[in-house]
């Protein structure tokens, strides 16, 4: 018997990187407030704090969601309005900045965004990554009906779709973050 795709460690694992023309604190201060994130993010639009405090470790933010029908429209995805809670797993300022992301039903999920910040000559390299260890509750929802060559289709059309996620995300925060 063939192995799912879905049993790949990790499920994911993906990123890139951009230089910004500004310090590390700069950075830092723009990319750990997930408020902000809905001023770069393909999909979050707003969102709130439910517990904690911004920047502090443990605290949880609540984001409100859009995806349009033409995102990988073949698969059975969220469409529209859809919420997310991410909790702070790691701040390091000027350095980096993480997040887990939580199921619909609050459990934390090995499925980890990062920031990392490398000064460089003036300004800084900045890096995000995205990583899944293993297939979330929600990749398993979606898949549930799929023979597996329709899930190695999707999970090869949703890495592309996350890349072109990290890369113009990486673009927007620059952007924002030089023209402050």
């Amino acid at each position: 018997m063939t192995k799912s795709i879905l049993d790949s460690r990790p499920l994911f694992e993906l990123g890139a990187e951009i230089r910004v023309e500004a310090s590390a604190e700069e950075i830092y201060s723009t990319v750990s407030d997930m408020k902000r994130h809905a001023e770069w993010s393909t999909e979050l639009r707003d969102g709130e704090w439910v517990s904690g405090e911004p920047g502090k470790v443990g605290s949880v933010f609540r984001g409100e969601n859009f995806r349009a029908d033409d995102v990988v429209s073949w698969a059975p995805l969220i469409r529209g309005v859809w919420h997310t809670k991410s909790e702070v797993v790691a701040t390091e300022p000027g350095r980096a900045f993480r997040w887990k992301i939580h199921s619909k039903t609050g459990e934390p999920q090995e499925l980890i965004w990062s920031f990392e910040i490398e000064p460089e000559d003036g300004g800084c390299i900045l890096s995000q990554t995205f990583r899944m260890g293993w297939a979330s509750p929600g990749i398993h929802e979606i898949t549930k009906n799929m023979d597996e060559d329709d899930k190695r289709k999707f999970i090869a059309d949703w890495t592309e779709k996350m890349k072109r996620d990290v890369a113009s995300t990486l673009e927007r925060i620059k952007s924002v973050v030089e023209k402050a």
